[in-house]
């Protein structure tokens, strides 16, 4: 693993409103995430992980505290500049699936390719190959209407991990899926964070798939728990 974190948050806080009132639902958050690691951020729901995700994803804006990834300190940049550093450096999967109803299940796999300038036809290929390593193989060319959710679920990872981003996050990436597809997916996002100077922040309350975590990091109340004593098996 690098020296240097991929990801380091000091000091973040984020606040929503809530009539005339703020709420704050992260409170002082620091976390460091190591690069050749797969990281598990666990708690009961509401408890603010999918927020700290999405301001880690430069999605959300936080109300104080800062966010670097991969040396770049994303809370002072432009929404412009978010976006592109976004689009050559993350890679999502979220519960909602938001696969394109006109495009077939390769070409959605294949759309930061051909965002990023690779000619169709090779996006479509390399698409295929991580589709098929996922169990997506026989459906390449069907529609998202003709997808089953989990199936949908898959052609959604394949999109995220198709460009290969140093940094991907993942919002339950297993709750559609079966015991078996889901211990698949995680192995893939496993071999993913092992490679040379990237890193993968899985959202999860699927237990099934814990032991499959290099760190369990729990939260509550917006806030970070200490690990020493926390059980690597229990949310």
């Amino acid at each position: 693993m690098s020296a240097l974190p991929a990801v380091s948050t000091r000091g973040l806080c984020k606040d929503f409103p809530t009539g005339e009132a703020l709420t704050r639902v992260l409170h002082d958050v620091d976390l460091d995430l190591a690069t050749g690691a797969l990281t598990m951020l666990v708690g009961p729901s509401g408890c603010g992980k999918t927020t700290l995700l999405s301001i880690i994803s430069g999605i959300l804006q936080a109300s104080a505290g800062t966010v670097t990834v991969y040396g770049t300190e994303i809370t002072g940049l432009s929404d412009r500049e978010k976006v592109a550093f976004r689009r050559s450096n993350l890679g999502f999967i979220f519960q909602q699936y938001n696969l394109l109803p006109a495009l077939t299940a390769a070409e959605n796999a294949s759309v930061p390719l051909v965002a990023a300038g690779v000619p169709l036809a090779q996006a479509r290929i390399e698409a295929g190959k991580v589709l098929e390593r996922i169990g997506m193989g026989p459906h390449l060319k069907k529609m998202p209407a003709q997808l089953s959710g989990g199936q949908q679920q898959r052609v959604a990872i394949a999109r995220a991990l198709v460009h290969q981003p140093k940094l991907l996050v993942c919002d339950e990436p297993t709750a559609a899926l079966d015991a078996q597809t889901g211990l698949a997916v995680l192995e893939l996002l496993r071999d993913v964070a092992r490679s040379a100077e990237r890193a993968v922040l899985v959202v999860t309350h699927d237990s099934r798939i814990f032991d499959l975590a290099d760190r369990i990091v729990r939260m509550s109340d917006g806030r970070l728990e200490p690990e020493s004593n926390q059980p690597r098996s229990v949310p």
